[in-house]
């Protein structure tokens, strides 16, 4: 199963100005666009609990995953959002073995380090934008040393661009 990571940065690295800001506050609406026909194209989503809360609702046409130990997400159809708290391994075996083809992980930045950490990513689609925050919120919270190789650059827009990458194992 492909395991590719989908994330806005600013051209100065940052994903977002501080926990619980949404992308969508300072996105284009091309990225908005890229992300909606990627997301949906790959169907499930892999995120944490405050990346989760930065939207609070199921997605149309994609079952979202949210990493979390202590939270719990009843409220939703649970074809549509699963709160689940083992180990991301197992979550994606069971994915998997569901049949399952491709999953995109979307935030927010433990969680990109974890999957990047253990080796499970395939692909990384990195937008980048024309903005600068100066601090903030870093896609990576801990070192790692990982090669990658350009696949591609999509332009957006003609400021707005996508790197995809893959990832050198």
């Amino acid at each position: 199963m492909k395991v590719s990571i989908i994330v806005s940065i600013t051209a100065d690295g940052f994903i977002a100005q501080s926990v619980g800001q949404s992308s969508l506050k300072w996105t284009s609406k091309e990225d908005t666009k890229f992300f909606v026909e990627y997301t949906k194209k790959v169907g499930v989503l892999i995120m944490g609990s405050a990346t989760f809360e930065t939207i609070n609702r199921p997605l149309p046409d994609r079952k979202i995953i949210v990493l979390t130990r202590s939270k719990k997400y009843d409220q939703f159809d649970s074809d549509q959002v699963v709160a689940e708290g083992r180990e991301i391994k197992e979550v994606l075996q069971e994915l998997e073995a569901s049949g399952q083809k491709e999953v995109a992980i979307t935030g927010g930045t433990s969680v990109y380090t974890q999957f990047m950490k253990e080796k499970l990513v395939d692909e990384l689609y990195l937008t980048i934008e024309p903005i600068v925050f100066g601090s903030g919120l870093k896609l990576f919270n801990e070192s790692l040393y990982q090669k990658l190789e350009l696949v591609e650059i999509i332009d957006l827009s003609e400021q707005t661009k996508v790197l995809h990458y893959k990832i050198i194992q």
